[in-house]
């Protein structure tokens, strides 16, 4: 049912480009045409976005004859997805389609990088992602890190209580801030804090009333301090600054879960084009 929700997004953004019409596509308009997308990439990528583009496609009164499925390996050249209709349909979506598709392969790609990175030296390992998401497209963007092999992480500030340092600020002190939630957090939500010292961390273990601690901006020695001293009594979670640079440093510690807002602020978009024939 979720998926009826997010087509209808993509005719928003149809509607950003479009309305209130596309004067330069409706003197090309009335012919049957066929498009073909491809990569133009020079590196492999992992596709993802297609869960969304071929029903909007196909709302659209356009008949896909091929396409990948989100998740395989795309090559330099290769075809993505092949498809018939209208000339105006298609060359007036051409850039939802298109800009969708590069920007959710991009971070399905980096995403699979940075898993990849990890599990190489911690095999249990979590790669998340954050909220720091494009306005707008939260949801296609944490999708596209689960096609990657990631996990999505909060999708909104209602999914579970994160006490973050400007909370701390304004209680005083960790265990202050700990204070005003023990007993009245609802039984299905779980309880996270982000510390940025050794001392925090065990503060907010002690509590008694945490499920994870964020070990937030901390070096990847500091963070093997805390694994030593708490693993397997929370679950540990590292984030800050984290890339596919220094992934490899912050999985070696042990820690459970890494959370990256590289993910989707930072990573590229694939290169993909679409070509139309006259039919």
């Amino acid at each position: 049912m979720s998926e009826l929700f997010e087509v209808e997004k993509l005719f928003e953004f149809l509607k950003e480009d479009l309305y209130p019409e596309d004067i330069t596509s409706k003197y090309f308009s009335g012919y049957k045409v066929r498009a073909v997308i491809r990569s133009k990439n020079k590196e492999d990528f992992i596709l993802a976005g297609m869960k969304f583009v071929i029903p909007f496609l196909e709302r659209l009164g356009l008949k896909v004859i091929e396409y990948l499925k989100d998740g395989e390996v795309v090559r330099n050249g290769q075809t993505i997805a092949v498809y018939e209709g209208e000339s105006y349909t298609v060359l007036a979506s051409e850039r939802v389609v298109l800009n969708l598709l590069s920007r959710l392969s991009g971070i399905a790609t980096a995403t699979r990088k940075m898993v990849e990175l990890a599990r190489n030296v911690n095999p249990n390992v979590i790669i998340a992602g954050t909220r720091k998401t494009t306005p707008g497209l939260r949801i296609f963007e944490k999708y596209a890190i689960e096609v990657g092999g990631g996990d999505p992480h909060r999708f909104n500030l209602s999914d579970a209580i994160l006490i973050k340092d400007n909370h701390i600020r304004i209680a005083g002190s960790v265990e202050d801030a700990l204070k005003a939630i023990k007993g009245k957090v609802p039984f299905t939500k779980k309880v996270e804090i982000e510390v940025e010292t050794f001392e925090d961390a065990l503060k907010a273990y002690k509590s008694g009333c945490v499920d994870i601690i964020l070990l937030d901006n901390m070096s990847p020695e500091e963070v093997s301090k805390v694994v030593k001293e708490l693993k397997g009594k929370v679950l540990l979670e590292a984030s800050g600054g984290i890339t596919p640079e220094n992934v490899i440093e912050y999985a070696k510690t042990g820690v459970d879960i890494i959370s990256s807002g590289y993910l989707t602020h930072s990573v590229k978009s694939v290169d993909i084009s679409l070509d139309v024939y006259r039919i």
